[in-house]
């Protein structure tokens, strides 16, 4: 009878003990950021008709067609950085196509472009922009705060 309740009280104290020792260390991690050694400088060019534009007014025309290219150079530049999709379909009948179809789409947010120039050519708008990578690294290093671990030191 005193056999099993001694074995029984020998494994109680040596988990006790095991996990005693496991919690008396802690410790404290430093973390630093990686700042990569070149960055990128990206450029599109967008355009937009001016006499196309839906206004019977020149002025709100011009308007329109300069915000028309900036989206446009937008457009351009989330193709360069996030790529485009393109999906693609062909229905066949008898083994001739009947249709086909091409679909494209971009999709990305695009943070840190400078407009470098906005000016009409003829009777189209074009607005060129310029995405420097070291400022996007910037912005998300103040939002994300992505580190690595520089040390860990244990107590």
């Amino acid at each position: 009878m005193l056999k099993p309740l001694l074995k029984i009280l020998i494994l109680a104290i040596s988990f006790l003990f095991m996990t005693a020792c496991s919690s008396v260390y802690d410790k404290h991690v430093q973390w630093q950021t990686i700042k990569p050694n070149t960055f990128p400088v990206l450029t599109a060019i967008g355009t937009a008709p001016i006499s196309l534009q839906k206004s019977a007014n020149k002025t709100q025309r011009m308007l329109m067609a300069m915000n028309a290219s900036k989206l446009s150079a937008y457009a351009e530049l989330a193709e360069q950085v996030y790529g485009q999709q393109i999906i693609g379909s062909t229905r066949m009948a008898n083994l001739l196509i009947e249709n086909q179809s091409l679909k494209s789409s971009v999709q990305g947010v695009i943070r840190g472009a400078k407009v470098v120039a906005s000016y009409p050519v003829g009777d189209t708008y074009t607005t060129e922009l310029s995405l420097n990578f070291e400022d996007v690294f910037a912005l998300y290093e103040t939002q994300q705060r992505r580190k690595e671990i520089k040390s860990i030191d244990y107590f």
